[in-house]
């Protein structure tokens, strides 16, 4: 890709950026949230057409109009943010727009969901092709939007934040993957925010910052520290700096509660634990062992079949989602878009979602569009939200890492009791991950239960005070997060060492 540049009204997203990625290679991309990684990307995906600049594809100059035309150049993308029809099955989702009918029109469903377990097995991305989108984690979601890209047989693949949501095992297995296919000859093109995977997993790395090309390295002759200097400008403290916590009474407690999901399986199983003031909880476990129905029973998006869930003694479960937010639990969802955001919405809107109705943002019943409008201003500042002055901007917008400081600003300004962060690093960049971590430990520090959801093994240890390990539903240890052993966590999540 050569002088690459793309502006969205007048604003500048790329700026003449340069990429140059050779054949059988795994290429990181490199940036802040907001940089352009994405929109570099989607150019090259046909998602986007640039204003100036040339792709050329082993040499020859390629038009890429849509992703039909990228499909058939041989490049695959799989997004940041699935591009999956939930009411589909998994299997319906991975040959969509490629499906092989016989004779008539007709798909050999047979045929194809052989075709998607042989393919699924080969790279470890194991799924049931037939559950549907909308019943699946995200992590599983994921795993689908994956081996849509393989069954497709692309030669160049863009990968935009692929380990987000999977476990250390899982992105071990992945980074294996991604090794199998450059020995096959394949292109991998990685966006990520993860230095240590990039040490890992990549041949050459391409840093952008604010729409500008910076620097293309060799990622064995380079190390993490120069990697985040060069990112994001600075030098970058990688390590979580907290001190001695002092916890408080107990502010929130949880009692036997059993949670089933759509089907009526339990996904929750008498599940006990409480968290204390001045303290960060975190719950280690492997995606799809209850995490998932445990938020939702706590912020009342589902019913709880059975068991209590209190705080400062008073029950809340099964009651409604405001009645939670009444009671200042605030919570950073998993998914920003389902329940994180109204995409529809400006910044500013999505900023008082839960207050709008109250003083001073509306009066007598009327919204006070500049009192929302200084209140947004004054979070985007705090919270570095890019780019700056985006309050009249719809949410949908903004790269995913600035829409997921949109809903953290939020809720920790909501001055709660109990927060609750689920994945609340999915997808930042090292920069905006030290400004998350740093806002935790100070909302434990001014006296606030935080508990935190992660399916990061590393975030959970360096974060937490006490880490309660969780396996099929239930919490099968609770260990002091000092000198936590990793491999032995590792063990109590896949369910051993009990």
């Amino acid at each position: 890709m050569k002088g690459i540049s793309k502006y969205f009204g007048s604003f500048c997203a790329l700026d003449q950026v340069d990429l140059e990625v050779q054949k059988g290679t795994v290429h990181a991309l490199l940036g802040e949230n907001g940089a352009g990684k994405s929109t570099l990307m989607n150019v090259l995906y046909g998602l986007y057409q640039a204003e100036e600049g040339q792709i050329l594809i082993n040499g020859k100059p390629a038009q890429i109009t849509s992703p039909n035309k990228a499909i058939e150049l041989g490049i695959g993308m799989v997004h940041q943010h699935f591009m999956l029809v939930e009411p589909f099955t998994v299997a319906q989702n991975i040959i969509l727009g490629s499906e092989k009918t016989g004779a008539l029109g007709t798909i050999d469903t047979k045929a194809v969901r052989q075709e998607i377990l042989e393919l699924s097995e080969k790279y470890g991305l194991l799924v049931d092709p037939d559950e549907k989108i909308e019943d699946i984690s995200v992590g599983m979601q994921q795993r689908v939007e994956i081996l849509k890209a393989l069954y497709r047989g692309v030669d160049i693949l863009i990968l935009d934040e692929p380990t987000a949501v999977l476990t250390p095992q899982e992105i071990h297995e992945l980074i294996e993957i991604m090794h199998k296919l450059v020995a096959d000859g394949k292109t991998i093109i990685i966006i990520t925010h993860k230095l240590g995977e990039i040490k890992q997993s990549s041949d050459w790395c391409t840093i952008i910052r604010r729409g500008q090309y910076i620097d293309t390295v060799k990622v064995s002759d380079t190390t993490e520290e120069e990697l985040a200097s060069k990112m994001v400008g600075r030098a970058v403290n990688l390590h979580i700096e907290k001190g001695e916590a002092h916890p408080g009474e107990e502010i929130f407690r949880i009692e036997g509660l059993t949670v089933s999901d759509s089907r009526g399986i339990d996904k929750v199983k008498n599940l006990s634990l409480s968290v204390r003031r001045g303290e960060i909880l975190g719950v280690a476990g492997i995606d799809g062992n209850g995490q998932k129905e445990l938020v939702e029973a706590i912020t009342n998006l589902v019913k709880a079949k059975g068991g209590t869930i209190s705080i400062l003694g008073q029950e809340i479960q099964n009651t409604t989602p405001l009645n939670t937010i009444n009671h200042k639990i605030s919570t950073i969802p998993e998914d920003r878009h389902k329940h994180g955001l109204v995409l529809d919405f400006t910044v500013a809107e999505n900023m008082v979602l839960e207050n709008y109705h109250k003083a001073p943002f509306s009066k007598k019943g009327v919204l006070q569009l500049g009192a929302i409008n200084k209140f947004a201003k004054e979070l985007i500042e705090k919270f570095d939200v890019r780019p700056t002055g985006c309050e009249g901007q719809l949410a949908r917008g903004l790269s995913g890492g600035n829409q997921q400081k949109v809903i953290i600003g939020r809720e920790v300004t909501n001055d709660p009791d109990l927060l609750i962060a689920v994945q609340p690093t999915r997808g930042l960049d090292v920069g905006a991950i030290e400004y998350v971590h740093r806002s935790l430990v100070e909302q434990r520090d001014k006296g606030k239960a935080v508990l935190l959801i992660s399916l990061e093994l590393d975030e959970v240890i360096d974060l937490s005070d006490r880490i309660a390990i969780i396996y099929d539903g239930s919490i099968v240890d609770v260990i002091d997060a000092k000198g936590a052993d990793e491999n032995e966590i590792g063990l109590k999540m896949a369910g051993g060492g009990k």
